[in-house]
């Protein structure tokens, strides 16, 4: 049984040992009592702490449009700022100028590879040729894509590595291709620990890549440069790709990654080895989440890399030509058209140093200061909160738990009480009593509403 199965299996049984608590909650809460337990009951929802992120989602929006109360809501990871206005202009001349009626190509119109592999070279100090650097919907299709072709390389090798904690749809696309993956947390394996216990999986010999965030979603973590440097000199010893998920690129705001061409870059395995894909987001970084456009980034060596196992699938055993000419054809033909060059033009803009996109974003780190002190007030305590021995930065996600609850039973509470998150149990952590907290859809408006709702939290549930 992997860690993370572990972990729910924990939660699940706690749940059932604590039925009484729930039976003997407080009716008292700041959202109706009974209106909270009749729109759980219409989900037909067994256990609230289980609940995906998307029924947790519909559940306060159904609670929210039932009761006309304003919940705070950190479950979903959706930007909370405007979208970068030069990617709309771009967009809109591109669609003006007819793009919407030609297909573009499959793997990317020729301006935007070019700046992406600027981006690359300027924001990480990475040398990749363009015709590695793919547009994809968004970096969910980037990874899945990755893991249909890398698993298809090489026949002993069909098995995908998580450094958990994790985004829990990645090991979603795994099942829905019936792909075996493995998984650690990471966080008990800092530093030089981590060297033993990434061989141990690797030795294997069945393990195809390695997928983290960086830094992490959900606990916020970031890599160092010796954790960075340990995968990079395994993964090339063990033949392994490593696929770099940086969907919150550039948001370590212990450092100013903002200039374009300068150091410090941001931190990245494409500094320590050549085996690497990278997956970055416009997502987070441009808050462009709504016209999915993505970017998959893959390294020189990989693409012309040739594996036999690959003509058992795709008509060339190089893998670049297999992934665009095989994979990335065959889920979509490529993407929209004129978010290409929305794409383009925010890059182009953030390369020439015309877009600022770092001091627009540090807004989730000012206000996940202020909110993680808001929860460390009344009792709760920050489950993930050092990089080895230096205190976690401030940013889009944090973690919490409460002395005496397992991160499900906390959920289920936190509904009564006008607060959602979700449960570090379905993300691979093994911190079963931790919850992440999203700071991007709370408004500062809404600061007083939590603090009050945290109180009474603290009040009602006093740690004895």
């Amino acid at each position: 049984m992997l860690p993370w199965e572990k972990a729910v299996n924990s939660a699940l049984l706690s749940i059932f040992q604590n039925t009484k608590k729930y039976i003997k909650m407080r009716e008292d809460t700041p959202i109706d009592f009974k209106e909270v337990q009749k729109q759980i009951e219409l989900m037909s929802l067994s256990n609230v702490g289980t609940a995906s992120i998307r029924e947790i989602k519909r559940l306060v929006d159904n609670i929210e449009n039932a009761t006309g109360e304003r919940f705070v809501r950190m479950e979903m990871g959706i930007p909370g700022l405007p979208p970068a206005q030069i990617g709309v202009e771009g967009e809109i001349e591109a669609l003006q100028k007819g793009v919407a009626a030609i297909y573009p190509d499959i793997d990317g119109i020729k301006p935007l590879k070019e700046e992406i592999s600027r981006f690359v070279k300027l924001f990480l100090n990475t040398e990749v040729s363009s015709k590695g650097c793919i547009p994809t919907v968004g970096s969910m299709q980037g990874s899945y894509a990755a893991f249909l072709t890398l698993t298809r390389m090489y026949p002993a090798k069909d098995t995908i590595l998580f450094l958990d904690p994790g985004f829990p749809v990645h090991k979603q696309q795994c099942k829905v291709m019936g792909i075996p993956f493995d998984s650690f947390d990471v966080y008990n394996y800092r530093g030089e620990k981590l060297r033993d216990k990434l061989e141990s999986h690797l030795k294997k010999g069945n393990i195809a890549g390695i997928l983290y965030s960086n830094p992490n979603n959900p606990t916020w973590i970031c890599f160092t440069e010796t954790e960075l440097k340990i995968i990079g000199e395994l993964a090339d010893k063990y033949d392994v790709v490593v696929m770099e998920d940086l969907a919150y690129f550039g948001m370590d705001f212990r450092q100013d990654f903002s200039k374009p061409g300068q150091a410090p870059f941001q931190p990245s395995v494409s500094q320590f080895s050549e085996n690497f894909m990278l997956f970055i987001s416009s997502s987070k970084l441009f808050s462009y989440a709504g016209q999915r456009i993505g970017m998959m980034v893959i390294s020189d060596k990989l693409f012309e890399t040739r594996a036999e196992g690959l003509c058992r699938y795709y008509s060339s055993d190089m893998f670049g030509r297999a992934m665009v000419f095989g994979t990335v054809y065959a889920l979509s033909a490529g993407t929209s058209h004129s978010a290409q060059y929305a794409l383009m033009a925010m890059l182009k803009a953030a390369n020439e140093g015309a877009f600022n996109f770092w001091e627009i974003v540090k807004e989730y780190g000012d206000k996940a200061r202020i909110m993680k002190k808001m929860f460390t007030d009344n009792g709760f305590k920050i489950v993930y909160d050092k990089d080895e021995d230096k205190p976690l930065a401030d940013g889009f996600f944090f973690t919490i738990s409460y002395p005496g609850m397992e991160g499900t039973e906390l959920i289920e509470k936190f509904v009564y009480y006008g607060i959602s998150a979700i449960s570090l149990a379905i993300t691979g952590s093994e911190r079963s009593e931790g919850l992440r907290a999203c700071v991007s859809l709370v408004s500062r408006d809404q600061f007083p509403d939590l603090e009050y709702r945290l109180k009474k939290f603290h009040e009602h549930h006093p740690v004895g």
